[in-house]
């Protein structure tokens, strides 16, 4: 997600390289055109630093709209001087509208208001020194820096929701796990109760026993304190429920189900009957489950899905892909839905890693690695 984050990040960016570039070229066009104007070089080199500090904002978006600023005030009071008429100019109109929607969506509250307020005081320098020759520029630079604090103040409220809603989903995805945990534990448990009921009764009948019996008592409270360290850091809030322990044969039956109303998949499980504990054992089959549901909401046009897992010495490897061909719904689909971040947080927390993109040439594909002693992973 992140590397599609920084891909739009850098198109848009080129875009408005481009829209920069063509309005400078024609404020330098209009220049030729009225050979008498004075200034025009200082005109577009305004333009220019307005501009490139726009393109740089990602930077440091409070030094890049301080800079645009200051330049935008300086050349307000040099037009007072009547040098150059109409500042700012639309260039530098421009590139201060993206520099207030950037600082207001992304800077604390504080330093964004502060930046909202030295742009309506540098707005209002402009009106008190600007001619009624160039009150059509003024106005114009006002309009941008106000339709950049309002595209700022949308931006910020709606990442606001989308982070909510992420920190929903992680918080569901603690839950789910936490009554995993109590299912997997209880069951350790119950064995320890078990095995004590016996070690009493080999202490009168059969005491040369007792040993075997206390060992498996060892092991089992060993297995449950294992089973607890594992996701003892996602238990926030208290709430029963019933998990899902889900191996091998579920697995089938859940691609089997798919196979019913979508693509046929190709399912490749480790040859040896895997022994992986039971919280990656339902990692696994959640990361299953969710990959193949986004490809029936989503990939539209997948007339075959894979879904492969492996194992070595120390990882299971889940790779789930498709082929999909490049449809604008597919990209979206990384926008709108938040699948992806359970899947995130319940692979990371076992101390995995997850990655999803598209392939080369067409599909999507979803690559969860999980230790086999998840958790045990600083």
């Amino acid at each position: 997600m992140e590397r599609l984050a920084a891909l739009a990040a850098r198109r848009i960016n080129v875009l408005l390289g481009l829209a920069f570039a063509a309005v400078l070229a024609a404020t330098a066009y209009w220049h030729a055109g009225h050979p008498g104007g004075r200034g025009w070089a200082l005109d577009c080199g305004i333009g220019v630093v307005v501009c490139v500090a726009a393109l740089l904002r990602e930077r440091d978006r409070l030094v890049a709209v301080a800079v645009g600023l200051s330049v935008a005030a300086a050349a307000v009071l040099v037009a007072a001087t009547g040098y150059l008429t109409g500042q700012p100019g639309l260039a530098a109109s421009l590139a201060l509208t993206v520099l207030a929607g950037s600082a207001v969506r992304a800077l604390p509250p504080r330093r964004a208001a502060a930046v909202a307020a030295a742009g309506l005081a540098v707005t209002g320098l402009g009106w008190l020194v600007t001619t009624s020759q160039a009150a059509a520029h003024f106005h114009l630079g006002v309009q941008g820096w106000l339709a950049g604090l309002g595209a700022g103040i949308v931006l910020r409220l709606s990442e606001h929701r989308r982070r909510a809603a992420v920190e929903a989903v992680r918080r569901d995805e603690r839950l789910a796990l936490a009554r995993e945990l109590h299912d997997v534990v209880a069951h350790h448990v119950a064995g320890i109760v078990m095995h004590a009921h016996a070690a009493r009764i080999m202490l009168r009948k059969q005491p040369d026993q007792l040993g075997d019996a206390l060992a498996d008592i060892e092991r089992s409270g060993t297995d449950a304190m294992d089973a607890m360290r594992r996701v003892v850091a996602l238990l926030r809030d208290e709430e029963d429920g019933a998990a899902v322990t889900a191996g091998q044969e579920q697995l089938v039956d859940l691609v089997r189900r798919f196979e019913e109303h979508g693509p046929a998949v190709d399912l490749r499980l480790p040859t040896a009957a895997p022994t992986w504990p039971p919280i990656v054992t339902t990692a696994v089959y959640r990361v299953v489950q969710e990959s193949l549901t986004n490809i029936a909401r989503h990939a539209r046009g997948t007339r075959a899905a894979t879904v492969t897992i492996s194992q070595d010495s120390t990882d299971i490897t889940v790779e789930i892909g498709n082929d999909a061909p490049p449809h604008p719904a597919i990209r979206a689909s990384t926008r709108g839905g938040y699948g992806l971040v359970g899947m995130r947080e319940r692979v990371e927390a076992l101390g995995g890693t997850l990655s999803a993109g598209p392939q080369p040439g067409t599909g999507w594909s979803v690559r969860a690695t999980l230790p086999l002693q998840a958790g045990d992973r600083p």
